[in-house]
Formats: structure tokens, sequence, C-alpha cells
């Protein structure tokens, strides 16, 4: 979304400034608006490899937790049943 809204606002900019420049200006603000726009894919890309990163990372340890937590549910019943049979 932000990629296409920063292609089209060049384009635009490009359209209008046109009409006064020479050839060579238009080229080089064209070039210079690519430029810009690979930058943001850029950024954006990485942006989105870390956010990707951190959720993977905080799914994992979130599975962590809950094995801990079963594990130790598990040995808390273990000793609730062995109190409660040993009480017979």
């Amino acid at each position: 979304m932000k990629i296409t809204t920063t292609l089209a606002i060049a384009v635009g900019l490009t359209a209008l400034a046109a009409c006064n420049k020479s050839p060579q200006e238009n080229a080089a603000d064209n070039i210079e608006a690519a430029g810009a726009n690979q930058a943001d894919n850029l950024t954006d890309n990485a942006s989105n490899v870390a956010d990707n990163l951190t959720d993977t990372a905080n799914n994992a340890a979130d599975a962590i937790k809950d094995q801990a937590e079963n594990k130790a549910d598990a040995v808390r019943d273990a000793d609730n049943t062995a109190a409660a049979n040993n009480s017979q």
C-alpha cells in the first residue's frame, strides 16, 4: 500500500514537473524517484522480516512456557495422586 502510494505520487509529481523541464532533467528526476522507491521497498522489506522474526520468537517463547506449565502441572498432579493414595 505504502509503495503504491509513493509510486503514484512520484509519477504525478514527475508529470506535473515535466511541463517546464528539459528531457535530461525529467530523466534525472525519474532516476531519483526510482531510487527512492527502491530504497523504500528495501526498508519496508527489512521491517517485514524483523516483524516476522519477532513474531516467530514470541510464538516459540510462548510454546516453551506452555510446555513448562504442562510439565509442572503433571508433577503436581502426580504428587497429589500419590498423597491421596497414601492417605487411604
